[in-house]
């Protein structure tokens, strides 16, 4: 049986699958991917991408790190792909109980996702610093250089920045999710940003699936992997 045929036959045998899922994901949609050959680590800017995507260089040289910001983490013309879709799909007809992903860009909630547990934040929340009045994802793009609130104080993406910690609460429910999963389908990450990827780990069934263009470090302990696009291979389910 080919890896497709199998992996049907795993979706159609469960009825509580989680998904857990990164970049690879949105890279279908044009949304342009840390690690990859073409993806943000291989821009030209003066830093390498995690230092102005940190919280002592978001501090200190704010107008920079917006200048990046606007121009790389803002693609809201980007629109679900066929993974996106089809997990949607899942969770519609009651197999899927949530998908837990380290994207930043809402696409899930696009395609219709209702359970989204986002461990790394969303472009589309903002809010000031000061007096916390929340703006859209559109306002931080059109506004220019630091981007001010009314009251005066500077907004900042609810985006986890490197040196920050994750949100302790959407930690604990994703790890309740995956420990209560009898599938787990991991798709479109390289499994290699904690602690994030720590929490596959918590995963107890026999069904633990990987769908990726490249090797992860879970190969060895999954019940099946896929190699390949995610939206591809989700597509034919």
């Amino acid at each position: 049986m080919d890896s497709v045929s199998r992996l049907r036959e795993m979706i159609e045998g469960s009825s509580n699958i989680v998904f857990f899922g990164g970049a690879g994901v949105s890279t279908e949609s044009g949304i342009p991917d840390f690690r990859s050959t073409d993806g943000l680590y291989h821009q030209q800017y003066d830093y390498p991408p995690e230092t102005i995507l940190s919280h002592t260089f978001f501090m200190r040289n704010t107008e920079e790190f917006y200048r990046f910001y606007r121009n790389k983490m803002l693609v809201l013309n980007a629109q679900p792909n066929a993974a996106h879709q089809k997990l949607a799909q899942l969770e519609a007809e009651g197999k899927l109980k949530a998908v837990i992903t380290q994207n930043i860009d809402g696409l899930h909630q696009k395609a219709g996702s209702r359970e989204v547990l986002e461990l790394h934040g969303s472009v589309h929340r903002n809010y000031c610093m000061k007096c916390h009045k929340f703006y859209d994802a559109e306002y931080m793009l059109e506004s220019h250089g630091v981007p001010k609130c009314e009251c005066g104080g500077t907004i900042k993406p609810d985006v986890v920045l490197y040196e920050e910690g994750l949100d302790n609460t959407t930690l604990s429910k994703a790890v309740r999710y995956i420990s209560e999963a009898d599938m787990l389908i991991i798709g479109g990450t390289s499994l290699v940003v904690y602690p994030a990827a720590g929490l596959v780990d918590y995963y107890q069934g026999d069904k633990l699936t990987v769908i990726n263009k490249t090797v992860t470090p879970q190969d060895k302990y999954a019940n099946l992997v896929v190699q390949g696009s995610i939206g591809e291979i989700l597509g034919q389910i």
